[in-house]
């Protein structure tokens, strides 16, 4: 046995649930079940619909993929194909109310109720009993031939490998298809040790990954994926089941499984959470930096992460971009959400010059040339024009030569925001910190905080 697969072995004695974890979860899959029936007869849905209803466990509970102390349960109550959209909706809310009386509404691409039961948390989510994947009319759809197709080929040799897998990538913090993380969903890392057959294979493989990466373990030759790593869904081929997936995390799967292949060791299998920074540690790493810190701050959107986070990070490439043309150097940026939510931006400087300069074309582009020269020759508050090189020249006012004024103002709203970010801003107002100001961050993000100035790969 190699060291890297006895560290493989000593991942699994930890992950691996054990005879009473299994039980438990499938006394509680049994009773979630027959709740489901009694529903079903109570009459809250027609007779002729509920004798076409059933149910299917899906996900990684249901395929033994799952790791020791996770307590998710998916149940999919698949309703008839024909059945109106609506009816969809309101029948599977009354099943999950009726099977989760303590639960509550949640909305993908539609609402279901989650909620927990002896332990575990459960999404009870309806869906449409299609004869393909290809032939889904919500996105859930599909899940279910998720679940057959891996089922069948996924025995208890890979099983082990794909719960190592996913301690690996929840290690390096890169599981989670939610548009946060933007990581390997639980398919996806199935279908990548189905692919290479084990564990071992893909690590040793991935280090070496040119992406964009494509398999298609179906052959089915479909359409190409403007994607760095492509996994055709063997379900569903005009799909790639890693589209979420960040090139960032791609990347950082490849370090860290080169890592682990040339030094075996499992606290690379370990989630390290950095301790909170205190205020004084802030001010101590921006005075070491010595650059100019700005954040707005303001009361997080009442929306749901996977849509909240992809407006957050539109605004914060909008306001970016904007620092970044009008010359404060945008070094590094970032956001963070909780009850509030801000957007950082480190700049490499926070005040300009009055001043900024602005060439033309070369002064033989006559057309052009004498355009820029006419455009400037009376203008009172530039310098120039004057040639430089070749080219006419001026030196103009700037429009902003502070950062934080710039940020307080209504030029804010001139770029592209995430539209409840922007209502928000609006209508709710924000708050601009400035350098050591970042300091008053850190009673609620002070971890985030740690991993933004402690930064790994």
């Amino acid at each position: 046995m190699s060291e890297l697969e006895a560290v493989v072995a000593a991942v699994d004695e930890e992950v691996r649930p054990d005879a009473a974890e299994r039980a438990r979860l499938e006394r509680a899959v049994e009773a979630l079940r027959e709740r489901v029936e009694r529903a079903l007869a109570a009459g809250d849905v027609p007779g002729e619909i509920a004798e076409q209803v059933d149910t299917i466990q899906v996900g990684s509970t249901a395929r033994g993929t799952w790791l020791s102390g996770d307590r998710d349960i998916d149940l999919f109550v698949r309703f008839p194909a024909d059945l109106d959209r609506a009816e969809l909706e309101r029948y599977g809310l009354a099943i999950g109310r009726a099977v989760l009386p303590d639960g509550h509404e949640e909305y993908a691409e539609h609402p279901y109720v989650t909620g927990a039961f002896d332990g575990f948390d459960v999404d009870l989510v309806p869906c449409y009993d299609v004869d393909s994947a290809a032939e889904t009319r919500s996105a859930v759809d599909r899940t279910p031939f998720h679940n057959a197709y891996l089922t069948e080929r996924i025995g208890d040799r890979l099983a082990r490998d794909v719960r190592v897998f996913k301690r690996f990538l929840k290690g390096i913090g890169a599981y989670g298809s939610d548009l946060r993380t933007r990581g390997f969903s639980g398919y996806l890392s199935e279908l990548l040790v189905l692919v290479y057959d084990g564990v071992v294979p893909l690590l040793r493989a991935a280090g070496g990954w040119h992406p964009p990466v494509a398999f298609d373990p179906e052959e089915h030759g479909t359409r190409e994926h403007d994607d760095p790593l492509v996994v055709v869904d063997p379900t569903d081929p005009a799909r790639n089941v890693a589209a979420v997936c960040s090139a960032a995390n791609v990347a950082r799967l490849q370090h860290y499984a080169r890592e682990l292949v040339d030094d075996p060791r499992t606290d690379l299998f370990v989630p390290s959470d950095p301790e909170p920074l205190t205020e004084r540690a802030v001010r101590d790493h921006l005075d070491r930096r010595g650059t100019a810190a700005v954040a707005i701050r303001f009361d997080a959107p009442g929306i749901v992460d996977d849509q909240l986070y992809p407006q957050l990070e539109k605004s914060r490439t909008g306001i970016a971009g904007d620092l970044d043309r009008r010359g404060f150097g945008v070094l590094r940026s970032t956001v963070f959400a909780a009850d509030h939510a801000v957007l950082l931006f480190e700049l490499v400087t926070g005040a300009l010059p009055a001043v900024e300069r602005h060439e033309g074309p070369p002064v033989h582009v006559r057309a052009h040339a004498e355009g820029f020269l006419d455009a400037y020759v009376d203008d009172g508050e530039a310098y120039g024009p004057f040639i430089a090189e070749d080219r006419y020249v001026v030196e103009r006012p700037r429009e902003w030569t502070d950062a934080r004024a710039l940020l307080e103002s209504d030029a804010l709203f001139d770029v592209a925001l995430g539209t409840r970010v922007e209502s928000t801003l609006r209508e709710e107002g924000y708050e601009v910190l400035v350098g050591d100001e970042i300091e008053r961050l850190t009673g609620e993000f002070g971890a985030e905080l740690a991993r933004y100035f402690s930064p790994r790969p």
